[in-house]
């Protein structure tokens, strides 16, 4: 059973960083894909960077390219999300998911809600990027 724990998110200030986490059980990323994804209040959940179990190939949505950074540890068993100058804008709950269909390989079609391409999701951290 695929179980997704995110933390590390707060409240910073524009220009800062954070660094969320998203632990999988044992096992998971040996042949699971993890996808991190933000929901704003009054917004479509919305993907932000994925990192696929196949070959490690990585995906980042037009507006967090250049700030942030997904990696993995399959010894910690946990999936990274670096975010570097954080602005309002990025201000969500960040979840991560594992793709539904061929898990091996992140699900990239944006056609589709990701609450019917992703699933497993953890509860979500906030993160509030203000001055």
């Amino acid at each position: 059973q695929v179980r997704l724990v995110e933390s590390g998110g707060g409240s910073v200030q524009p220009g800062e960083s954070l660094r969320l986490s998203c632990e999988a059980s044992r096992s998971t990323l040996d042949y699971h894909s993890i996808g991190w994804f933000r929901q704003a209040p009054g917004k479509e959940r919305e993907g932000v960077s994925c990192i696929s179990a196949d070959d490690g190939s990585t995906y980042y949505a037009d507006s967090v390219k250049g700030r942030f950074t997904i990696s993995r540890d399959r010894d910690q068993s946990t999936v990274y999300l670096q975010m570097d100058n954080l602005g309002p804008e990025d201000t969500a709950v960040y979840y991560c998911a594992t793709p539904v269909m061929n898990p091996e390989n992140c699900d990239t079609d944006t056609s589709r809600p990701a609450r019917y391409r992703y699933d497993f999701w953890g509860r979500g951290t906030q993160v509030t990027v203000s001055s």
